[in-house]
């Protein structure tokens, strides 16, 4: 007897849409400036003063008035970074000014400290030669000239980086507004699963999955939970999900989402909420399953990915990443894109495209990406990940790509 799946076979294209049409955005949340590190501005930030608040200097030297040129004029005080001057600089006299510091009042521009010596001092006064003709504003950062008051300096959407972190210190902003990082349970299942500090017994593997998946959340800027291995049994199985449900915004199951008798997640999911697909067109991946639970505490987002390691890894990158992203408030939450050249040529699939493990590095001389195949590319075999930055996104069709053809590359590590 033929065993058939209820569920229609999808693009990746569709089932990519899908899931983000049915990821919702959270609302927003406050946090203090030093846990926003990599999160989405969920508001516009806007200036309450001026930046610089007063006239500044931009160098070591004097203050002077532009007008009285070159020559020897007494020096009246000093000024830094940090005070006000308690003096002003009149016609015919010159301030010392460090860096940063406020114009002394009366002063129009600063003369550099190397266009400038200091003479013998007379009656106790210092006297300096000013050697060098200025105009009004040199060397002097006017009021508001980097940022102006009520000037947006960071719009909603923005990802904050390090100066992102700068310009909101800037602002005085020390309570932020930004989405909060998803929470994603991951749960391996299996009855030949064992932990990895466990010896396998007959029949038995490591769970590599799972560590896998955990570290994957954390690099994709997600807040992982750690739900363990359950058993092939239904009471164990709904037992872990009821758990993730309650825990997370997002849960991923590895493994027993294919056809066979004790493949219990699809059916589990049906019970538990929505399951929008359960079949992709893809190499490696095709049973991946997407399904929707809406609870009180709201939507929750549901991927059962297949137990071979490879084909879970890369399913992650293309369909949780994305949802995660678009849950953390990315404007655009797609993974990258860049055009590629083959190193060496590529056999295809008639039957299902194929997202195939690559190394990209910049060729210099023929000014491209160039993709590396990672060798082997068996679903179970996760060295075909280990150095891979990219997946190929190979089309289906017979034959083969040759050598020096051009294929997209979805981004999934630093370039």
């Amino acid at each position: 007897m033929t065993i058939s799946s209820p569920y229609s076979m999808l693009s990746v294209e569709d089932a990519l849409d899908i899931t983000l049409e049915q990821t919702r955005l959270p609302g927003a949340v406050r946090r203090p400036l030093s846990k926003v590190r990599g999160a989405i501005l969920a508001a516009d930030i806007a200036a309450k003063e001026p930046l610089p608040p007063f006239p500044a200097s931009t160098m070591d030297g004097y203050a002077v008035v532009a007008a009285d040129g070159t020559g020897d004029y007494p020096m009246v005080g000093e000024v830094s970074a940090g005070a006000l001057a308690d003096f002003s600089v009149q016609p015919g006299t010159v301030a010392y000014i460090t860096t940063g510091a406020p114009l002394p009042g009366g002063a129009d521009a600063v003369v550099m400290i190397e266009e400038t010596e200091k003479l013998q001092q007379g009656n106790g006064v210092p006297t300096i030669r000013i050697n060098q003709n200025v105009a009004p504003g040199t060397n002097v950062r006017p009021i508001g000239v980097d940022v102006e008051a009520g000037q947006t300096v960071l719009a909603a959407g923005e990802r904050l980086d390090p100066a992102e972190i700068g310009i909101l210190a800037t602002a005085g902003i020390v309570d932020v507004p930004v989405y909060p990082r998803p929470k994603v349970a991951v749960l391996s299942t299996g009855d030949e699963l064992v932990d990895p500090a466990q010896k396998p017994g007959p029949g038995q593997i490591r769970d590599s999955n799972r560590a896998m998946l955990l570290a994957a959340i954390r690099a994709a800027g997600g807040d992982p939970i750690d739900l363990g291995i359950s058993g092939d049994t239904q009471e164990a199985l709904e037992r872990r999900v009821r758990q993730g449900l309650a825990e997370a915004d997002i849960l991923l199951t590895s493994g027993g989402v294919s056809m066979g008798d004790l493949d219990l997640v699809k059916p589990l999911l049906e019970h538990a909420g929505t399951v929008h697909y359960g079949r992709v067109r893809m190499k490696p991946g095709k049973p991946v399953t997407f399904a929707t639970a809406d609870l009180e505490e709201g939507r929750r987002l549901v991927f059962g990915l297949p137990g071979n390691p490879v084909s879970s890894l890369v399913t992650f990158y293309l369909f949780v990443v994305p949802a995660l992203r678009k849950m953390a408030g990315w404007p655009d939450p797609a993974l990258r894109v860049v055009q590629a050249r083959l190193a060496q040529p590529l056999p295809l699939d008639a039957y299902r495209p194929e997202y195939h493990r690559a190394t990209l590095s910049w060729d210099g001389r023929r000014h491209c990406f160039l993709a590396a195949s990672t060798g082997i590319q068996a679903s179970s075999r996760l060295l075909s990940m280990r150095t891979a930055n990219a997946l190929l996104a190979l089309p289906q069709r017979e034959g083969v790509m040759a050598a020096g053809e051009t294929v997209d590359a979805l981004l999934i590590g630093e370039l």
